[in-house]
């Protein structure tokens, strides 16, 4: 019988959560996803310190102030990790916008045009690229602009239905729910473990992916931020799930029956009403759920925290 992980490759897309290079030629996933915690875990690692100094180094002889090579360099190291990692997986790699760019529609848009820039030099199709930006109101409105130009977009950082709302309006190619970071939330109120059939994180993805199937909405939903196995396990369907090297082995040697959860048919057969928001009514349903708003917060203060110390780190490099 074959394991777990390969039984859910025929029933969902599998993607990486990580920056390891060697973790995704192990568990030859679809796509690969990045975020700034995963490229400084990656970044810190001896066997990455060359593909960190070629980068560094490209930059430096471009003549371009210090602090402008430190931002070049930042997207630089971006594209290098993506541009190894597409060398081993038949799909798309993700690459995440600054976190500083939030709340900036316009920040965010540029950004995400000269990363692809970065990607269409090494001769990378737009096709193989996700450009991964925080589920903020403004968020999906930059999406909104780069989805018009052939620039596929990630937003990720969800937490709330509203999102995935807006995000189906702006007609983004894929979301990230994150179930982990929802269920600690009411873990801690709980107090205890709470089962995959109680998680409330489970339940957000299982309620945005019927809604995107009853009303055939193109986007993709990809489960992510898992804590356990019983979380993916109770999400086996859905389109994509992003899933940390630590897990996919868990699933590997599990050779049980997996079961799937998720099913077009079976949310076309839901009875749903279609939903249309506008902006004042997403920022009030997000600032109305206590969740949602710290671990939105959270999660960008977070990824903000990470290039700060990634950056710290080539500071160094140009000051050696």
């Amino acid at each position: 019988m074959t394991n777990k992980l390969e039984q859910l490759k025929k029933i969902t897309t599998v993607v990486a959560d990580t920056g390891d290079i060697r973790l995704i030629q192990q568990y030859t996933p679809q796509d690969a996803t990045t975020n700034p915690s995963l490229l400084l875990s990656a970044a810190n690692m001896p066997e990455y310190q060359e593909l960190v100094a070629s980068a560094i180094a490209g930059v430096k002889r471009s003549g371009l102030s210090v602090r402008h090579q430190l931002h070049e360099s930042m997207q630089a190291l971006s594209v290098a990790f993506g541009l190894e990692i597409l060398k081993i997986i038949p799909g798309r790699v993700s690459t995440e916008v600054d976190a500083r760019l939030s709340f900036d529609l316009l920040g965010t848009v540029s950004e995400a045009r000269q990363l692809m820039a970065r990607y269409a030099a090494a001769g990378i199709s737009k096709n193989r690229v996700l450009i991964k930006i925080a589920a903020t109101w403004e968020g999906i409105q930059a999406a909104q602009i780069l989805e018009r130009e052939g620039i596929h977009c990630n937003l990720t950082l969800m937490f709330h239905f509203a999102q995935a709302i807006a995000c189906a309006a702006a007609r983004v190619t894929l979301i990230s729910p994150f179930v982990g970071r929802i269920y600690d939330f009411y873990k801690a109120q709980a107090g205890r473990h709470l089962e995959p059939f109680e998680d409330p994180g489970v339940q957000s993805v299982k309620a945005i992916y019927d809604y995107y199937r009853h009303f055939d909405i193109k986007t993709i939903v990809m489960g992510a931020s898992f804590r356990n196995q019983g979380q993916i396990e109770a999400l086996a369907g859905c389109d994509y799930l992003t899933i940390s090297p630590g897990l996919l082995a868990d699933l590997q040697k599990d050779t049980g029956v997996l079961t799937s959860a998720l099913s077009l048919e079976a949310a076309r057969k839901k009875s749903l009403t279609q939903v249309h928001l506008d902006e004042k009514q997403f920022r009030f349903m997000m600032n109305s759920d206590a969740m949602a708003t710290e671990k939105l917060a959270q999660g960008i203060r977070g990824f903000v925290a990470d290039i700060e110390k990634l950056e710290g780190q080539v500071k160094k490099a140009y000051e050696e």
